[in-house]
């Protein structure tokens, strides 16, 4: 194991205890309480305290991250409620996010405000995500294409940075441990005259548990900006990751050589503008660029590849507060990429076979929402229309309320809404036709009507929040194969079940949390020949549990513990009945000591127990797994 450093420049030192208390007051006991809700933007794309949001709403801060010591994403939405992420195998492979049952292509992740959804299969993938340069992370669960567009049919995943303000000051750390692993990370962020900025890198090497299953990742975010008023701010995003990923496929057919590479890197100006109380407008203008190589590929068929992606994305949106009681948020919304795949040794087995394959899509598109907040009753109504040049016209709409109760701190929300995803890249550049000669009918978007209702209520002077919700979705025109093989819109699926959450802080340093979900998710069509009708959908679990617990020892040491048990998966047996995979369960834990206001040092074991599992079938996760390293900061 090894060492880590971490520095922050500034006369004082924000330990770990008061960056917790930072929203907190002191109760009549003396103990600290919650002074106020945190706010929340993605539930209606403009601030709004998180206990009125209309929508069904979880928040993932940066010191919930720094507590348990996640350096990846995808491990913090773990915790979160109706969330179920799967992971091929180790880290670094490819790892996807079901919300509320649905594929994970359904799911739209911005960061601040900017689509990455990337790549042939038009999903997101969490594998390189690290959690450097994170403020929080928001998840809005329940169709959310009125406003976000395109692939937020099952909801979406926002990731914010931290916004430099105060003293400049810098953070740089170091771990290692088992499987020959070792990290560095830096962190800086502050203010100087009109000039804020923040920026986060990492770097990861580990060689992980089996042969060619090596994994190195260097990544960075920086978010800069001019403020060249109190009402102006100009700014830009950058970020770049590259990933070197050895693939030893599953355990019944390894490969000892395939490797799989790829360079992202974006850069999104953006600017807010509030000329008026009134009136508030934002511009976010995005270029993403992504390049991935298979090589050798031992696939037996396609062989080694070379892909490129570039996106272009423009958003616009307006607010506009006519009345006190009423906002206005409309906007436009222009897309374009071009994916391309090189395949020059692909087998010609069976026919001609393209040795380059591409696609081109453009979007453009318009949305109003009206927000009515009289009293405590908060009532959203909006539509959208998105023209696309290859399948035309989609509509959207979305109505959702909430009401607070003052007398007992209760709040209720529900939500109805439609949402869409278009057919991918993937499904247009490989799509079966088994009459060449015939051309097959243009490939629709998948739709969903969802409709979710919930509760939450907060006791003890907030020490205690509850809350549960119900959700229901119908997908229609899934993508699919029929008898001949053909690859068209036929498929459809139901998925329903209740989120619970809660969060405690009973005494002074010392939370908890806790999550369930039960889902039913089936397959309702007999037209798709991938599975049969009443089947279950592949690798969503039925019960999801997730408990965790922190606390601060004497102002100086943070240990916490965190458990996840997950129940009743069936993976994906083609054109049979699915079959059952085990369920699973793991415990990690964390500590970290602080020697002094600018040193400290932490530790952590993952999988203690050393559980054998496999959220994928046959590509297992690692065991048990320790590492310690050291924090200094200027």
């Amino acid at each position: 194991m090894s060492a880590a450093l971490s520095v922050r420049a500034q006369d004082a030192f924000r330990s770990a205890s008061v960056e917790l208390r930072r929203d907190e007051s002191i109760s009549a006991d003396g103990d600290q309480l919650p002074e106020a809700e945190p706010v929340v933007v993605s539930a209606t794309r403009f601030d709004i305290p998180l206990d009125r949001s209309p929508a069904s709403v979880s928040v993932i801060s940066s010191q919930d991250i720094d507590n348990k010591q996640i350096e990846r994403a995808a491990d913090a939405l773990r915790e979160v409620p109706g969330l179920a992420v799967v992971q091929t195998g180790t880290p670094g492979q490819l790892t996807s996010v079901f919300m509320r049952g649905l594929p994970s292509q359904d799911m739209q992740v911005l960061l601040d405000g900017i689509p990455i959804n990337q790549g042939l299969a038009g999903q997101f993938d969490f594998a390189n995500l690290t959690t450097d340069n994170f403020d929080r992370i928001e998840i809005v669960r329940g169709p959310q294409s009125t406003i976000y567009g395109p692939r937020a049919l099952a909801g979406v995943v926002q990731i914010f940075t931290k916004r430099g303000e105060g003293t400049p000051g810098i953070t740089v750390s170091e771990e290692g441990g088992t499987y020959d692993t070792f990290r560095e990370a830096l962190q800086s962020d502050g203010k100087i005259d009109i000039f804020d900025y923040s920026v986060g890198a990492s770097r990861i090497d580990t060689d992980n548990a089996r042969p060619n299953n090596q994994y190195r990742n260097t990544a960075g975010i920086a978010d800069l900006g001019l403020s060249l008023s109190e009402t102006l701010r100009v700014g830009s995003l950058f970020m770049y990751s590259l990933s070197d990923t050895g693939n030893p496929n599953s355990i019944f057919n390894p490969k000892p050589l395939d490797n799989f590479l790829t360079e992202r890197w974006w850069i999104g100006p953006h600017l807010d503008w509030k000329p008026a109380d009134w009136w508030e407008q934002k511009l976010i203008f995005d270029y993403d660029h992504e390049r991935q190589v298979n090589n050798p590929n031992q696939d037996g068929f396609v062989g080694p590849t070379r892909a490129l992606f570039r996106q272009t994305q423009l958003d616009y949106q307006n607010d506009i507060r006519p009345a006190s009681w009423l906002t206005l948020t409309n906007g436009f919304f222009f897309y374009r990429v071009e994916s391309g795949q090189e395949r020059p040794f692909v087998s010609q087995a069976f026919g001609p076979q393209p040795t380059f394959i591409s696609d081109r899509v453009k979007e453009i598109a318009g949305f109003l929402q009206a927000t009515v907040d009289i009293d405590n009753l908060i009532f959203v109504a909006g539509g959208r229309l998105d023209h696309f040049n290859q399948f035309g016209d989609v509509w959207t709409y979305r109505i959702a309320s909430s009401y607070k109760i003052d007398q007992t701190d209760t709040t209720v929300h529900a939500s109805v809404a439609t949402g869409f995803s278009p057919p991918s890249s993937q499904d247009k550049i490989f799509r079966f036709n088994p009459f060449p000669g015939q051309p097959l009918p243009a490939l629709e978007p998948e739709k969903d009507f969802g409709w979710d209702a919930g509760i939450e209520q907060r006791l003890w002077n907030r020490r205690v929040t509850v809350g549960a919700t119900y959700f229901h979705n119908d997908l229609s025109n899934v993508i699919g194969f029929d008898g001949l093989f053909e690859t068209l819109n036929l498929g459809a699926a139901e998925t329903q079940g209740v989120e619970t959450e809660l969060r405690a802080t009973p005494i002074t340093d010392l939370t908890f949390t806790a999550s369930y979900t039960y889902l039913e998710a089936e397959k309702t069509d007999t037209a798709n020949i991938a599975q049969p009708q009443g089947a279950r959908l592949p690798r969503r679990p039925r019960n999801e549990v997730y408990v965790s617990g922190s606390y601060l020892w004497c102002k100086k040491l943070r240990t916490t513990i965190e458990a996840k048990f997950v129940n009743a998966r069936e993976e994906l047996n083609f054109g049979g009945p699915n079959f059952d995979i085990e369920d699973y369960s793991f415990v990690n834990i964390a500590a970290e000591y602080e020697i002094n206001p600018h040193m400290s040092i932490f530790g952590r074991v993952d999988n203690l127990t050393g559980e054998h599992y496999a959220e994928v079938f046959g590509f297992p996760n690692l065991g048990t797994a320790a590492y310690a390293g050291m924090k200094v900061r200027f």
